[in-house]
């Protein structure tokens, strides 16, 4: 069972304030094809009952992402207690998250390995879609860690005739990767991995947005750089961290900017575009106001999603833990400035 399990996951080795990209992953290429052989001999069905014990498996191990999926899940339910119906998340809504993790995993699998057709999606102000796929510009596209990103890079990508880019780190997690890329080369296709954002690369981009060409990337986590380059935003009620990173490189790329969102819906797959703005625009002077006008803009869309689709965000990790940390750290740093002035 173990080792069927393995790929599900990443295991929560790190402390309680250690970056998300530390998180080790523990599954086998030959696990992750084994769990699509399964699902492709036996059907959803089958697998989806199989995923019962794979996934009771790992909460019991992770005992940090037990704990992380129960504080924003109470967290959420603070803000939005209609959805909970007055009830207290407890550890069985723990292993309902960690279950649609299971699935989304599926998911990210299936999106590059079968034909997509378009009524499997529940499509959110079809007319808007419409029209922003009607477009010749290149794009940047903010996505997220809420639901299924790879379903909105394989259902534009196949069928819509555009060619997407994608900023990513997922060294984290190579074993997934390489399943991905042998079950469709395709996938990993215009993926560029991302340390930092330097001068050729951000001029390779540029290009690209010149010629038309989309661009990915999330805007949730804080970047591997650390909480310097972030800001704080208010999502869910609390203070979090979020990355500057989009919108310092959309200042630069000089496009349109949008956010996608995709996830299962019972047996549809929702997928909403918002538009963001017509072109990121940053005042030197104005003490980062605008920057962090942006973030905010982002958070709140993307709580909007959250708000309706808790089960679907798979951050497993300390989230608020990892503001309350950088917030800790730039209150220090103040106060030591202040004693030197």
């Amino acid at each position: 069972m173990a080792a069927i399990a393995r790929p599900i996951m990443t295991e929560m080795r790190t402390e309680k304030h250690a970056h998300w990209s530390t998180l080790q992953e523990s599954g086998t290429i030959r696990g992750i094809l084994f769990l699509l052989w399964l699902q492709r001999l036996f059907g959803r069905g089958f697998f989806n009952i199989l995923l019962y014990p794979i996934m009771a498996y790992f909460f019991l191990l992770n005992r940090r992402a037990r704990k992380a999926s129960l504080e924003f899940l109470q967290t959420h339910a603070r803000q939005y207690p209609n959805y909970w119906q007055g009830k207290t998340p407890n550890y069985s809504d723990v292993f309902r998250h960690m279950y649609s993790f299971g699935q989304c995993i599926l998911d990210k699998l299936l999106a590059w390995s079968i034909p997509i057709h378009e009524q499997d999606f529940e499509i959110a102000n079809e007319p808007l879609l419409a029209d922003f796929m009607a477009k010749t510009q290149g794009q940047l596209i903010i996505g997220s860690h809420l639901g299924n990103l790879e379903y909105c890079r394989g259902f534009v990508q196949r069928y819509k005739a555009k060619t997407i880019n994608a900023l990513v780190y997922d060294q984290h997690s190579a074993n997934f990767v390489a399943a991905m890329q042998k079950i469709n080369p395709a996938s990993r296709i215009h993926i560029y991995q991302v340390n930092e954002l330097d001068i050729p690369l951000i001029l390779q981009l540029k290009a690209k947005i010149d010629n038309g060409e989309w661009l990915f990337i999330a805007g949730d986590r804080i970047p591997l750089s650390g909480e310097a380059r972030t800001v704080t935003v208010d999502f869910l009620g609390r203070p979090a961290q979020l990355p500057i990173g989009p919108y310092m490189l959309a200042k630069v790329l000089q496009c349109e900017v949008q956010l996608m969102f995709s996830y299962r819906n019972a047996k549809k797959i929702y997928f909403e575009l918002v538009p963001f703005s017509p072109q990121v625009k940053l005042p030197r002077n104005d003490g980062g106001v605008q920057l962090h006008a942006y973030a905010q803009q982002y958070a709140q869309a993307l709580e909007q999603q959250a708000a309706r689709a808790p089960l679907q965000w798979f951050n497993f990790y300390p989230y608020w833990a990892s503001s309350q940390s950088a917030a800790e750290s730039r209150a220090t740093e103040k106060s030591g400035a202040t004693a030197n002035d």
